[in-house]
């Protein structure tokens, strides 16, 4: 079982990088953004299996703060790109 456990982790790991090589052939902003989203909930699941795996609960808590960081960036960032009505002004 711990075999199969560290397979996947190799394979998450591996998706982790074909998620790295998508953000660097995108041209757009919103590719990068769901790159870098891949890259939060893809972390997550490594850490929350290798907690499983070693036996550490810390890692839950690391994987508990990057899905909350990786959720609140993707809020942030569209609330941020969200179209705004023709004819609105920033006031500043």
């Amino acid at each position: 079982m711990m075999l199969f456990g560290y397979a996947l982790c190799l394979f998450l790991l591996g998706t982790l990088v074909a998620g790295l090589l998508g953000v660097f052939r995108g041209r757009v902003a919103p590719a990068w953004m769901l790159g870098l989203q891949i890259f939060g909930t893809t972390g997550t699941a490594i850490l929350l299996l290798l907690a499983e795996l070693q036996q550490e609960p810390a890692l839950r808590d690391v994987a508990l703060v990057c899905a909350l960081l990786a959720a609140i960036t993707m809020v942030a960032y569209v609330q941020r790109i969200w179209a705004r009505p023709a004819g609105a002004e920033d006031e500043t």
